[in-house]
């Protein structure tokens, strides 16, 4: 759901098409009747802030992203495009016995750059090598960020740094990111969103993204038959999605799919976010209106905003399960996530799927005030499982006990307790929202199709362990697993160039190539851990989806 801040790597402000010219003979692509000009940086070209749709805006503000028309004139791709409006966060207050360390980790989370924010945000950018022509057809990476579907951009990942260690290793790589809309942009809920069939609109944008990749990349020489769709996060989440819309025919967007930290979620129907709509219609000024939605699209851009900002995000109370989640719209998302991979209709390419060792370490700071055995049973009840019956609450507790020795941090003993329920909820929510979806959709899909599994170990921040979000460093710091995603990216198949054996996931043999610091950076494990707690958490999610 979140992800580190890359600010260092931000180049400006937003892009758009004018008709001043770059100077020293930049590179140049041809869209249609344009030319589009990037910039160089040694052996990498970036064209930044192309839209890919029209502009989202006035009456096309809460519908489906409309094709961008043919390119004309002189497009500037030199800086970054709009970001698209982000929800605001407040982080809770820090114990004082929380590192320092974890305290930055946790502020880089919610860090945005500095690129203007607009609803005119439908922009992407394409990273490849400098001397890609037409005629070189080399695999596409499309990226999708993270930031729990209430944040982040195209300006924060550094895509060039994928590039240029897709050259160093000799398996050259074109990377694509796209901005989608969020929040009550592009995620909002209710009966009246799914009458009108416009939910999970950030999803529709991204695959209206995928849908330009296949027209246009090959002018920056990509091929579109060698298409791996990425994200972290909400973005693997949304991944995870593309792969089960449209009865798991991909339409040919994409031939193989890189999860990190996110697979189908344990959600339900967007009718169950009708309170989230009816606050967001009163707040906007909209609740004597004949049709909300309608009025929602005619309020000023930042009335909306100011309304969904009142709406709980992941550093609130509620943490991972936010009105904000994909859920089933009866279109995009046909059912609850998890009911159509089970029904069979995830699309049968291969895939990489993983997770960082502590997911919920970095959630789970707005619970503290969460002290006793009773406080943490309502918890769970009030958030996360309302329907379900106390017995069944009970089970949980049993299986997720309140000892900080088996709390995430895990393999910490006592240490990092910040309070008597903190661990224990970390190691909860980190279960329900990543580690058993993905244990749900490995274990469906690799009698099926080849299937990569991974643990992220590595990138340890004092008082978090391996938090969600640690393994970023290593994919877009050229480390061993950006290694291995180029040539995922390649061959569809991560193995080669010497590097340590990554088995295909079985259910008889369910092992994870395990990233981590030290002396021995990798290794198998046993993908066993657990298997209890995430086994009920995901029969439990399966009757009573959020």
């Amino acid at each position: 759901m979140l992800r580190l801040d890359w600010t260092l790597v931000v180049l400006g402000a937003a892009a758009t098409a004018v008709s001043a010219l770059p100077t020293a003979n930049p590179p140049s692509v041809v869209l249609d009747d344009a030319i589009v000009i990037g910039t160089t940086n040694g052996a990498v070209s970036q064209y930044l802030g192309i839209p890919y749709a029209q502009p989202p805006i006035g009456n096309l503000r809460l519908r489906l992203p409309q094709p961008v028309k043919p390119y004309t004139g002189v497009v500037n791709a030199t800086t970054f495009g709009n970001q698209c409006i982000q929800q605001d966060f407040v982080l809770p207050p820090f114990p004082d016995d929380v590192p320092e360390a974890a305290q930055q980790y946790l502020e880089d989370f919610i860090a945005i750059p500095d690129v203007p924010q607009s609803e005119d945000c439908l922009n992407l950018n394409v990273i490849a090598p400098a001397d890609a022509t037409p005629e070189s057809k080399l695999p596409v990476l499309v990226w999708i960020y993270g930031g729990g579907f209430q944040h982040g951009s195209n300006a924060m990942e550094p895509g060039e740094a994928v590039v240029a260690r897709s050259l160093e290793i000799e398996h050259p790589v074109v990377y694509v990111a796209m901005n989608y809309r969020l929040s009550a942009f592009g995620f909002l809920g209710g009966k009246e969103v799914k009458e009108a069939g416009v939910g999970n609109l950030g999803l529709q944008d991204q695959r209206e993204a995928f849908r330009w990749v296949q027209k246009y990349i090959s002018a920056f020489g990509g091929d579109p038959s060698k298409v791996t769709i990425w994200g972290e996060s909400a973005g693997a989440i949304s991944v995870s999605l593309h792969m089960l819309t449209n009865g798991g025919n991909t339409e040919g967007l994409f031939r193989a799919g890189f999860m990190e930290s996110g697979a189908p979620g344990p959600y339900g129907d967007i009718l169950e976010l009708q309170g989230t709509y009816d606050q967001i219609v009163a707040d906007s000024g909209c609740a004597s209106a004949n049709n909300t939605l309608q009025c929602l699209r005619a309020v000023p851009a930042d009335v909306l905003k100011a309304a969904m900002d009142k709406t709980p995000s992941f550093v609130n109370y509620v943490q991972v399960n936010t009105p904000w989640n994909a859920h089933a719209d009866g279109v995009f998302v046909t059912e609850p996530p998890q009911h159509l991979l089970l029904q069979g209709n995830a699309a049968k390419i291969p895939i990489v799927v993983g997770n960082d060792e502590d997911e919920g370490s970095a959630f789970a700071f707005p619970s503290l005030n969460v002290t006793t055995d009773a406080e943490f049973f309502d918890y769970v009840s009030s958030n996360f499982y309302p329907r379900a019956t106390n017995a069944e609450i009970a089970q949980i507790l049993d299986l997720y006990p309140a000892d900080p020795a088996d709390g995430s941090p895990f393999e910490t003993g006592d240490l990092f307790a910040y309070s008597p329920q903190y661990k224990r909820i970390s190691a909860f929510q980190g279960d329900w929202i990543e580690q058993a979806p993905r244990r749900l959709l490995t274990k469906v899909l690799s009698p099926k199709q080849p299937v990569y599994a991974f643990l992220n170990m590595g990138g340890r921040i004092n008082g978090l362990g391996a938090p969600h979000g640690s393994e970023l460093a290593n994919v877009y710091g050229g480390g061993d697993m950006a290694d291995y995603l180029i040539r995922f990216a390649t061959n569809l198949d991560p193995n080669g160039d010497g590097a340590v054996d990554w088995p295909r996931y079985s259910n008889d043999h369910p092992q994870l190539l395990t990233f981590q610091d030290g002396a021995v950076p990798l290794t198998l494990s046993s993908a066993t851990y657990r298997f209890a707690g995430m086994e009920f958490l995901t029969n439990l999610s399966l009757i009573y989806p959020a």
